[in-house]
């Protein structure tokens, strides 16, 4: 009996919490559970939930990208330079940085697969060359309508309206971001899930040797790893320009630590002790819900870390213990 509630906790005890959180923020605060305020959490963290399937996938084949972040703030400067200095249609607005994302993921992908650096190295020195890159071309000014230049000039462009609306608009009533993000946590879930290539991730994360010795092309779907943690990553970056409608230089410094930990408090939804997108999804939804929260019960932001920072650390903790007990 004790070994099956402890199994019960482990497998249910992060969806269990997210209960208990949303019943303790509706009985202080009536307009929590409105439609609006939840679509506004699911818009919050449509962005953040992009990039941490990138990372995700990234740590399902035993890697880890720490360059996501400044991914994000590469292609969120990139997208508003292309309207705002150079007039660009929106479908080259968002083709060049998904480029630029494939292009991060195949530098990582050659620091790590061919060159064997470790990936915690190799992606914290990319990390520190986009964040170069992205202030250099910027010269470390934020991007909006019409700015004006050092010489005294200014912008020709503004932002597109087709493109705000991709992070500001609604279909059928619902924010588009939160349908972008919905669909990519249902498609990467079933790729994982269902597909060979999903499945061939997740043994190169398990064993990469075993996957190697079974005929499995491990550079390769390491490399298509990277790859894909860039796009979502840029594809995270696109969303946030649309969203507040300018370039901001350090758009992703602080979202590279929320993907992370809205990636780690996912492997103990279900027990899985695992990367997994619906895990991923569940650990960003927490991550929403504890800040808007806290910001309708008037806590101050900084010490919404404080909080997060705990429920990681509880998280982790059960999973490992959990692990633990396993081998014994």
């Amino acid at each position: 009996m004790k070994h099956q509630l402890a199994q019960f906790s482990y497998r249910y005890g992060a969806l269990i919490f997210i209960g208990l959180v949303l019943i303790f923020f509706s009985v202080y605060n009536t307009h929590f559970l409105t439609y609006n305020n939840i679509t506004d959490i699911l818009r919050s963290i449509s962005i953040v939930t992009f990039v941490a399937i990138g990372i995700t996938i990234s740590l399902t084949v035993d890697g880890f990208d720490l360059s996501a972040g400044s991914t994000v703030s590469l292609t969120t400067v990139v997208s508003a330079a292309m309207m705002v200095w150079y007039q660009m249609p929106l479908i080259v607005v968002i083709i060049v940085p998904i480029i630029l994302g494939i292009l991060v993921g195949l530098l990582n992908s050659l620091l790590i697969v061919k060159i064997r650096i470790p990936d915690l190295l190799a992606t914290l020195a990319v990390m520190y060359i986009i964040s170069g890159i992205h202030r250099t071309y910027t010269k470390g000014y934020a991007i909006y309508n019409n700015m004006q230049f050092q010489d005294g000039t200014k912008a020709p462009g503004t932002m597109l309206d087709s493109f705000l609306w991709i992070g500001q608009g609604r279909l059928l009533g619902i924010p588009f971001p939160v349908i972008l993000m919905i669909l990519a946590v249902i498609g990467m879930h079933l790729f994982f899930k269902y597909t060979r290539g999903g499945r061939q991730m997740i043994m190169t994360g398990s064993n990469e040797e075993a996957a190697r010795l079974s005929g499995l092309r491990v550079n390769r779907i390491r490399t298509l790893a990277y790859v894909a943690s860039g796009i979502f990553a840029a594809i995270g970056g696109i969303l946030f320009a649309a969203r507040v409608g300018s370039g901001q230089v350090d758009a992703g410094s602080s979202m590279q630590m929320d993907a992370l930990a809205a990636v780690f408090v996912g492997y103990s939804v279900f027990g899985a002790g695992r990367p997994n997108v619906i895990g991923t999804f569940f650990g960003a939804v927490l991550m929403g819900i504890l800040v808007n929260g806290m910001t309708m019960l008037n806590v101050q932001y900084y010490a919404t870390d404080i909080i997060k920072g705990a429920v990681l650390v509880l998280a982790l903790a059960v999973t490992f213990v959990h692990r633990a007990r396993q081998k014994v």
